[in-house]
């Protein structure tokens, strides 16, 4: 006996013709036979590489290396020379967002990239921080733990002592 949430058996999904004057969201079948198609898509995506994305992720760490590089309090212009930078990063940071992963190294930019954005997540013990705060750290530590993609920030060292 079939219930009334019972899918149409596979056939019956894949029929050719179409009913007239139906569009595709009219009809469930349509949509899950468009899906599977989408998949095979998404798969081949997925083995493209991510040369792109790794560039932006070294241009990406080369910039705020050498932003940390200028933080000077004993010199006046260093807040000014920063702010330059900085300038100069947000289009890096833009091409990352904007640029899909499609390999655990692209997965890894695009972590490393989230965990400097929400660096104060990293400002005090992590048993110390809010569950939202929490979860994210722990994911990104996660994702950038599998891509090998290690990264460090300086109140990390109140954790060790």
């Amino acid at each position: 006996m079939k219930t009334p949430s019972s899918r149409p058996s596979y056939k019956s999904q894949t029929k050719v013709g179409s009913h007239s004057g139906s569009r595709d969201g009219d009809n469930p079948d349509k949509a899950y036979r468009r899906s599977a198609s989408d998949f095979a898509n998404i798969r081949l995506k997925a083995m493209d590489d991510d040369s792109g994305l790794i560039v932006l992720g070294k241009q990406f760490e080369e910039a705020i290396t050498k932003i940390a590089a200028l933080y000077d309090p004993a010199l006046p212009s260093h807040l000014e020379r920063i702010e330059s930078m900085l300038a100069d990063l947000a289009p890096i940071e833009q091409a990352i967002m904007a640029t899909p992963a499609r390999t655990l190294a692209g997965l890894g930019v695009k972590a490393r990239h989230a965990a400097y954005v929400v660096s104060e997540h990293w400002d005090a013990p992590i048993d110390q921080i809010d569950w939202d705060a929490r979860a994210v750290r722990s994911l990104i530590e996660a994702v950038c733990d599998v891509a090998s993609r290690p990264f460090s920030f300086e109140s990390n060292s109140k954790e060790e002592k």
